[in-house]
């Protein structure tokens, strides 16, 4: 071999990979083996062949020049940063860089760094990424069948696993495809034909009583883990620790699965497939009720899914490596964004007057009579954010926990002490203050992206209701006038079956993600 490579991932299509380079030698059957030889046969233009999530490095012994990429979305972590000595540093976590490194910053998704050029590059460039609107009709089919091979991929497997289940609409179908398609895998064989699927929520949640349902209705075996305010209040610094950020959101969301993660590793689990991405792509927020024409609706999903890795991708995956779990995204597989961002989006248009909701043409695509996917309550259950479908208590016990930790007199001085992405919010300072204890040095601050947000919109968004700019709040709860209230006909009628909707035809594989000794080169 002319070359060696550290990788974090999974590569999905590394049998097809192989079939390539008949007379390469592979000295394993790992599927990341297949990186250094297609280096050696294509050279740097090699990594859009790769189908699946990575973080890789890789040397050429030949000269000791290296390749860096990241995945297209940046479902696995990279960082990139520099020493005062001209070195320059790789790691899939801050915590790899933060002592060494003069400055380091986010090591963009879908792009690679070659050290003969000494810089970056996008290699992935899909026809969405420009934001032009797309007008491929919408055919449902098409549509069930692009998810349905996402997850079918992800069932590549030799590790027991099982299905992250909220009971809303996203894991919901991960759940039911993946049920349906596990039998004859190699999985399966393996570890069982039963599914496992498992749920998090303080007592009484939301999420905890519609993913009994869902796991009833598919036959799963279901694991129900359930956490205290007290619990995830005491494991705040922890989590902020292991996911990197200071993101309100993020916080919210991540310590409940990050407490989850735990007791799932500790049955013996090592991963599991999970339902981030679906919002993103779809819609599916409730602040997208307002979006005042297709054309805002699109660039809003374009702008959602370009900044995911440092949002859900980063919890999903965080919160999970930091006990040894991999989480794998189906929503987020190439080939199917390709075919949802190709939709025409007057498709994706939340209108009430036709009874189409928040991702109604994912809701659509899986509304199958004969063969139902999931029950019609479910498939049609409005959007909860994770942070809230845990229980809404949650957030609530979080921001009174802050206004103990956080004075008026410190909020006050809060853009002097925090220049950079000033909190607003007593919430959102003390999980500054914890950050900064972490990650004191000012480029890591600058690797958390900033900006008011509604019902995690981005900040271009607001500007669809005059009323959020004095609501701003990444809680769903706070999309005033959509929460709670929009559907209660709609899904009632569509339970009972009355609801007339338009039918459309037509080197050492690093196991696991993001541990970051084991991803930190030095150059």
């Amino acid at each position: 071999m002319l070359s060696t490579c550290r990788v974090n991932g999974e590569i999905y299509n590394h049998e097809k990979l192989r079939k390539l380079m008949p007379n390469h030698k592979f000295r394993t059957g790992s599927d990341c083996d297949v990186i250094a030889h297609l280096y050696e046969e294509y050279g740097e233009n090699f990594v859009d062949m790769l189908d699946g999530v990575f973080s890789f490095v890789l040397l050429d012994t030949r000269d000791n020049s290296f390749l860096a990429a990241r995945d297209a979305i940046g479902i696995t972590p990279l960082y990139i940063g520099w020493g005062l000595d001209g070195s320059v540093w790789i790691s899939s976590e801050l915590k790899g860089l933060n002592d060494d490194c003069e400055h380091f910053e986010v090591f963009p998704p879908g792009h690679l760094y070659s050290s003969k050029n000494g810089g970056l590059r996008r290699w992935y460039n899909p026809a969405w990424f420009s934001e032009a609107i797309p007008s491929t009709p919408y055919d449902t089919l098409v549509l069930r069948r692009a998810f349905e091979n996402a997850v079918i991929k992800r069932l590549m497997t030799d590790v027991p696993f099982g299905v992250l289940l909220s009971g809303g609409l996203d894991s919901s179908l991960v759940a039911s495809v993946t049920t349906r398609y596990l039998a004859g895998t190699k999985a399966a064989k393996q570890w069982g034909a039963q599914l496992h699927s498992f749920c998090v929520g303080l007592e009484g949640s939301p999420d905890l009583k519609a993913a009994k349902e869902v796991a009833d209705f598919l036959g799963t075996v279901h694991h129900e883990f359930h956490f205290t305010v007290q619990d995830g209040i005491d494991a705040i610094e922890d989590v902020i620790y292991h996911i990197e950020t200071y993101d309100v959101t993020t916080i919210r969301a991540s310590t409940p699965m990050f407490l989850m993660s735990r007791k799932i590793k500790s049955l013996g689990v090592k991963m599991v497939i999970s339902g981030e991405g679906a919002d993103e792509i779809f819609g599916g927020y409730l602040y997208f009720h307002k979006a005042p024409n297709k054309e805002e609706f699109h660039t809003e999903t374009c702008r959602k899914i370009k900044a995911l890795h440092q949002y859900d991708c980063l919890r999903a995956n965080k919160a999970t490596s930091a006990w040894g779990l991999e989480a794998r995204v189906p929503f987020l597989d190439k080939e199917f964004i390709d075919v949802a961002m190709s939709i025409d989006p007057e498709w994706k248009m939340i209108k009430h007057d036709q009874g189409r909701i928040e991702k109604w043409v994912l809701r659509k695509a899986f509304d199958d009579e004969e063969q139902p996917y999931l029950p019609k309550h479910i498939l049609y259950r409005q959007k909860e954010q994770f942070s809230d479908g845990v229980g809404y208590s949650w957030i609530d016990g979080l921001k009174a926990h802050a206004e103990q930790h956080v004075t008026d007199r410190m909020m006050l001085n809060a853009a002097h002490i925090f220049p950079h992405n000033t909190p607003t919010t007593k919430e959102g300072y003390y999980y500054r203050m914890i950050f900064e204890r972490f990650f004191p040095q000012n480029s890591a601050s600058l690797t958390v992206p900033g900006g008011p947000s509604i019902a995690c919109s981005t900040a271009k968004a607001i500007e669809w209701d005059a009323s959020w700019s004095n609501n701003l709040d990444p809680s769903g709860r706070a999309a005033i006038g959509v929460h709670n209230s929009a559907y209660d006909n709609h899904l009632s009628s569509v339970a009972n079956g009355n609801l007339d909707t338009p039918i459309i035809n037509n080197v050492p594989k690093m196991v696991g993600v993001g541990v970051a000794a084991e991803l930190t080169i030095r150059s």
